[in-house]
């Protein structure tokens, strides 16, 4: 494969988000805040300090507030001019300019495979492309999804981001097996989709971050819908392995799930206590409730 610089990303946000209900009967798990900024930013932020350009975001029904969110308000830039209210205004232009942004529907939720799919017209065939999903943040020196990039311009192949979970957990996730390395870094060997905890191959969890190649949209193409209807990514990735490298990469940096509720309050409290104006007093405020 010729090398190629990663400019574009697909996220996509089309799920009903049903663990966060009834908050998320009428708005976008997405745009649940931590602290005062959207789930859905953070996510955003991370491709764009990685080097993306280009934002593809496959929505759904209910997902209006998403494409609102990263487009302009040009009432609301007037109120805070007439405000002089420089900072917010500053904030929200930024928000809006961070990257081209486009936004395709996926009409019916047939599984993560199909969203991407939905996405493939937008990338080059001869494009590999950043698939992020919009649950996983990750706090750390150097964003998860460049580490990952910088795992493909060493071995031009397709790159998923990897987390050890404790064994006992192995079931919630898509697990990998690796050759033996002992680098952060390690060819797949095998990739099973939720094992029962005595079955899986190892405790190296797929985490919702990774590197796609042509190969990969081109095997995606031709998957099979599962028992549930559903068409994976994680069985384009199998499909590929049988033919070529497949890597993994264990990132740096502390991952939150912010598609759980003890995952999205554990993020809230790490962003509450790196916020500018709230840290003191609420780190002061946790150090005084009582367990």
């Amino acid at each position: 494969m010729s090398k190629q610089t990663i400019k574009k990303v697909i996220i996509p946000v089309a799920g009903f988000g049903t663990r966060f209900l009834p908050a998320t009967k009428a708005q976008p798990k997405e745009m649940l805040t931590l602290v005062d900024k959207p789930v859905i930013q953070y996510i955003v932020e991370e491709a764009v300090e990685s080097g993306i350009t280009e934002i593809i975001l496959v929505t759904g029904q209910n997902k209006r507030a998403i494409e609102d969110h990263f487009d302009r308000n040009f009432e609301l830039e007037y109120r805070l001019k007439q405000k002089k209210k420089k900072s917010e205004l500053e904030e929200i232009d930024r928000i809006s300019n961070m990257a081209k942004f486009y936004y395709v529907r996926q009409q019916t939720p047939l599984g993560d495979g199909h969203a991407i799919l939905q996405a493939i017209n937008l990338v080059g065939k001869d494009e590999p492309v950043a698939v992020l999903f919009g649950d996983d943040i990750v706090v750390g020196k150097s964003p998860a999804l460049k580490q990952l990039m910088d795992v493909y311009e060493q071995n031009l192949a397709p790159v998923i981001a990897a987390e050890r979970v404790d064994k006992k957990e192995v079931n919630k996730y898509g697990i990998i097996d690796i050759n033996g390395g002992k680098d952060k870094t390690n060819k797949v060997t095998e990739l099973v989709e939720k094992p029962d905890i005595k079955n899986a191959p190892s405790n190296l969890a797929v985490i919702g971050k990774y590197i796609v190649t042509p190969e990969v949209l081109q095997a995606l193409v031709k998957v099979k819908p599962d028992k549930g209807g559903e068409i994976r990514l994680i069985d384009a990735l199998k499909s590929v392995l049988a033919t070529q490298d497949v890597y993994s990469h264990e990132y740096e940096g502390t991952h939150y799930d912010c598609g759980s509720k003890l995952g999205f309050l554990k993020a809230t409290i790490h962003f509450g206590l790196q916020h500018k104006e709230l840290k003191r007093d609420f780190a002061k405020y946790l150090k005084s409730i009582k367990i």
